[in-house]
C-alpha cells in the first residue's frame, strides 16, 4: 500500500483490480469526512455497486441502502437510497473538481448529501462550489479508470471493501 501521511484521514477502497488510496480532507468538509469514516468503519460500503458511471465524467457509488451487491441488490433501485443517518448540510469550498477528486452526490437540495459519492475521471469545474469535495485519490487512479461504464452498468463493478487506513494497520 502507498505510504500515508495521516492514516486516520486516509481511505482504502479495494476494487477488483486493486486498491485506491484516498486522502480525506477533514479541514474542508469535516461533517462529510466524519460520515464517510463512520460508514466505512461500520462496513456499510463493502460490496456497494458503482451504479452510475459516465465515461469522461465520474463514477458514482455509496448507496448503502440499495447498492450492496451481496444483500438484496436491485440494480433499478441502486442510487435511490442513502444511509440510516440524516442528510448532511453542504460544505462547499473553493477546491476544484479535478481528476481524482471525490465529491458527495446529492439531490437538487444542496443539503441532501448522505452516503453516495463520486470520483472524477476528468476535471469537471462546472461542479465547483455546487457539491462538497471531501477527498482526492493519491494512488490507484488506474483502478478507478477501469470501472465499467453505464447508467447503470449492465454488470456493475463494486467496492469490495472500504477501510480507514488507521484501522487497517497501515503505516504512517
Amino acid at each position: 500500500m502507498a505510504e500515508t501521511r495521516d492514516p486516520e484521514n486516509t481511505l482504502i477502497i479495494t476494487l477488483a483490480d486493486g486498491e485506491v488510496i484516498v486522502e480525506m480532507l477533514p479541514e474542508v468538509a469535516p461533517e462529510h469526512v466524519a460520515r464517510i469514516k463512520a460508514l466505512a468503519r461500520a462496513g456499510e460500503y463493502d460490496n456497494v455497486a458503482f451504479h452510475r458511471v459516465i465515461d469522461g465524467f465520474m463514477a458514482q457509488t455509496g448507496d448503502v441502502a440499495h447498492g450492496d451487491m451481496e444483500d438484496g441488490f436491485n440494480l433499478r433501485r441502486a442510487g435511490t437510497g442513502g444511509s440510516k443517518h440524516p442528510d448532511l448540510p453542504a460544505e462547499f469550498s473553493r477546491l476544484p473538481f479535478d481528476r481524482g477528486v471525490l465529491g458527495m452526490a446529492r439531490s437538487a437540495n444542496p443539503n441532501s448529501a448522505n452516503s453516495q459519492f463520486f470520483i472524477m475521471f476528468r476535471d469537471g469545474h462546472f461542479l465547483n462550489g455546487q457539491y462538497t469535495v471531501w477527498g482526492r485519490v493519491v494512488s490507484g487512479m488506474e483502478h478507478v479508470d477501469a470501472i465499467t461504464r453505464g447508467e447503470p452498468p449492465a454488470k456493475p463493478d463494486r467496492m469490495r471493501s472500504v477501510r480507514v487506513a488507521a484501522d487497517a494497520g497501515a503505516d504512517a
